[in-house]
């Protein structure tokens, strides 16, 4: 069976913009994921963060995750350049962020029945799929050339399924899906380096009472 390389599928993508800068609407589950995705993405795109989480149950986490997020981008925008080992001769767009929506009820709703699944399992799929929807769909209103998803970053989250669900999605909007893999080339080990440089909170859990249980 032929695996997809969604990292070397971007890099592609990337390669044809030439003196291009497309928008970007990116999907962040949390500051540390988004950290090395920015850091990747920067020089290629005009970023604007989309923080869209009902799965975090609980509403002071919600609201600690987010202000991390905004502070983040702040740090990054003010020093122009990620982290310590960005490369000066590459440009630096400036990032923006949009709070989206704040309903766990969605969330809810949306896995009614599978509550009992295992970490990872068609449950965590539904929230990806309900997350991404929205990317999508804000993406397609707003114009965005692309949207993506700070999700493929994390080793416990299923890329390949992501990426089937982004690819979907882009044929039911008008919105086309970056494919990605964020975690290749020591992408998740670079986020904990920028947590480190920057002091950022890491959560120990997705955000979903679920998982925390």
């Amino acid at each position: 069976m032929n695996v997809r390389n969604f990292n070397k599928e971007m890099e592609n993508t990337i390669s044809t913009f030439e003196n291009r800068v497309p928008t970007l609407l990116l999907h962040s589950c949390c500051a540390p994921c988004s950290s090395a995705c920015l850091y990747a993405l920067v020089p290629y795109f005009k970023i604007t963060v989309l923080y869209y989480n009902p799965n975090i149950t609980d509403v002071s986490e919600y609201e600690k995750r987010l202000e991390e997020e905004r502070s983040f981008i702040k740090k990054l925008n003010e020093a122009k350049q990620v982290g310590k080992e960005f490369d000066p001769s590459l440009p630096y767009h400036d990032i923006s962020l949009t709070d989206g929506r704040y309903e766990p009820k969605e969330f809810f709703e949306s896995v009614k029945g599978y509550e009992s699944c295992p970490e990872g399992g068609e449950r965590c799929f539904i929230c990806y799929e309900l997350r991404l929807r929205e990317a999508a769909k804000v993406a397609s209103l707003k114009g965005f050339d692309y949207f993506a998803t700070t999700l493929t970053l994390s080793p416990l989250k299923n890329a390949a399924k992501l990426n089937e669900i982004g690819e979907k999605l882009s044929n039911e909007y008008d919105a086309t899906y970056l494919v990605s893999d964020f975690k290749k080339k020591d992408g998740y080990k670079r986020s904990i380096q920028l947590s480190k440089e920057y002091d950022l909170y890491r959560q120990d859990y997705c955000g979903c009472i679920y998982s925390r249980r």
